[in-house]
């Protein structure tokens, strides 16, 4: 039998059989579901879309997969090349992996080794001398880089379910079963507010390796919302403390904040993409590093080499995928289509209240109710099945993050039911 996620298993509720799926749709034997999520905000051109089809077609009459190790394949190459002129600046240097939760991983592995590696050249002393960047002793230098072993990361962060990205998340209703091991003195969480960032950096800043947020929407622990001034901010003061700045973009990226990725706004030294990545055909993922971070790596000494290397890194089938799905992101102009999403979003959800609802928040593609009781949406789910919605809330969230082709009239569908829930 299967085990499914985030579930008792014992008490859980039989899940929804689908038989088929199209566009915006998900069919069950008896209901047609406009799936308001996405696929956990995945399947941004919908489902059964001709040319993601046609795609991942042509490729697997060539082959599927073939692994990374020694061996590589043009699908991966174009890709890799597509990803290096699509996002700005030098994030240039993308390495593949099978879901974003190991992207994060990898991430956080690169940052650590990064001055790790960086110690090793200091202590030789060629290479010091010819490093301007140097300041003191060649022991001080090591020393101060191999005391990099912190990470910074935000207040109610969701990176993944893999170890590492748990202890960088903050949800202890996801990751409680980290308390066999105690809190990790490494990992230092601050909240979205500036003078908190600043007074963590002046503490820490010296023994952090890196800083890693979901800019802008921090999606799993809780829909939450802030302003690009905390990103900003967060960047300068990497700058001041030599500090890598970890963008996880699995969520936000193409489109879901209204901007392709919000690397466009502020530019990380390493990117985290997923999800929507392959059009939620596949699961894939990329870390994607800036030059300074690449060649922190690139060395005749084997021990600087990023020793990672998922089974699947580099799927054919899902670098097709995600080849055809950035063409159509950008074809069909689908920020246009967000910004509408976002308009239509706003409208219907103008003058909505009601005394069991905190706040109603909204950015780009995604809107989020968020109650004061989680009892409050104990049979939603429900509910919305039987008004052709498909909806998935979480503890105290009721969110909508809908495919990126969903009409005005659909879209309004899923938003009056939302509302109706508090109008019973």
């Amino acid at each position: 039998m299967i085990w499914y996620p985030y579930a008792q298993m014992k008490t859980l509720p039989a899940p929804y059989k689908i038989i088929n799926a199209e566009g915006v749709y998900l069919y069950t034997e008896d209901r047609k579901l406009i799936d308001s999520v996405s696929s956990w905000w995945s399947v941004i051109h919908g489902y059964k879309n001709p040319e993601m089809d046609q795609a991942i077609i042509a490729q697997v009459k060539k082959f599927s997969h073939v692994m990374l190790g020694g061996l590589t394949h043009q699908t991966a190459l174009d890709l890799a090349e597509k990803l290096q002129t699509w996002l700005p600046g030098d994030l240039n240097y993308s390495f593949f992996s099978d879901s974003g939760s190991v992207a994060v991983e990898v991430a956080l592995k690169m940052a650590l080794q990064y001055y790790m590696n960086r110690s090793k050249k200091e202590r030789n002393p060629a290479v010091a001398l010819n490093n301007v960047h140097c300041a003191g002793s060649l022991d001080e230098m090591s020393r101060s880089q191999q005391e990099r072993t912190m990470v910074l990361a935000l207040e109610h962060a969701y990176h993944g379910d893999t170890f590492k990205a748990m202890e960088v998340g903050d949800d202890e209703d996801y990751h409680f079963v980290l308390e066999a091991y105690g809190k990790n003195r490494n990992i230092i969480h601050v909240p979205t507010e500036i003078d908190e960032l600043e007074k963590a950096f002046a503490v820490y800043g010296e023994r952090l390796n890196s800083f890693i947020v979901e800019p802008l929407l921090q999606g799993a622990g809780g829909m939450r919302m802030y302003d690009v001034s905390f990103l900003q901010r967060a960047r300068e003061l990497c700058d001041q403390y030599d500090v890598l700045l970890i963008f996880d973009e699995v969520a936000t990226g193409f489109g879901r904040t209204g901007n392709r990725v919000v690397a466009d706004l502020v530019l990380p030294d390493i990117i985290v993409l997923g999800k929507a990545l392959t059009g939620g055909y596949i699961g894939h993922a990329v870390t994607v590093a800036n030059r300074k971070v690449y060649h922190g790596f690139y060395d005749d000494d084997p021990s600087c080499a990023l020793m990672h290397g998922p089974t699947f890194m580099g799927n054919a089938l899902a670098c097709s995928a995600a080849l055809k799905s950035i063409e159509l992101f950008e074809r069909e102009d689908y920020l246009s289509k967000i910004k509408r999403i976002e308009e239509v979003t706003q409208r219907e959800m103008e003058g909505f209240s009601d005394p069991r609802v905190k706040e109603v928040r909204i950015m780009g593609g995604c809107v989020c109710i968020e109650v004061h009781d989680p009892e409050t949406l104990r049979g939603y789910q429900r509910f919305a099945y039987e008004r052709g919605v498909f909806s998935r809330p979480f503890l105290k969230y009721l969110y909508a993050m809908v495919p990126y082709i969903i009409t005005d009239e659909e879209l309004v569908k899923v938003l009056m039911t939302m509302k109706e829930w508090f109008r019973r």
